[in-house]
């Protein structure tokens, strides 16, 4: 039974679903890694980001291709070249991250800290 809250946030964004898609630990900073070189290599990307497992790089890469933040072009060479960049959808965030980004310094640092 829904309650008379619940519905008046009914047209309120879909943090859940917004969170599937670029939520979780590595997501943000993939999205970010490779728009500040783009297009990015996996290998690269790897490197870039040591701390992160490859099958985990390799998963949150699929996922967010799978969701249209980034397109895998894969060249036929050997050894296989496989480079990411951002889609439209993709760049778009960038602005969004970007606002995250501030909100959580002026949240951990206070307003007082310079960008």
């Amino acid at each position: 039974m829904e309650t008379k809250n619940s519905k008046k946030y009914e047209s309120c964004c879909d943090v859940n679903g917004i969170f599937k898609i670029i939520g979780g630990k590595w997501k943000a900073l993939i999205i970010k890694m490779i728009a500040s070189d783009c297009p990015k290599r996996f290998g690269e990307l790897r490197r870039d980001m040591d701390s992160i497992a490859q099958t985990t790089l390799t998963l949150q890469l699929r996922e967010l291709e799978r969701d249209g933040i980034i397109c895998r072009t894969v060249y036929a060479e050997s050894p296989p070249k496989v480079e990411y960049k951002l889609t439209d959808v993709g760049k778009s965030l960038l602005p969004i991250l970007e606002l995250l980004d501030d909100w959580w310094k002026n949240y951990k640092y206070g307003p007082e800290v310079e960008k």
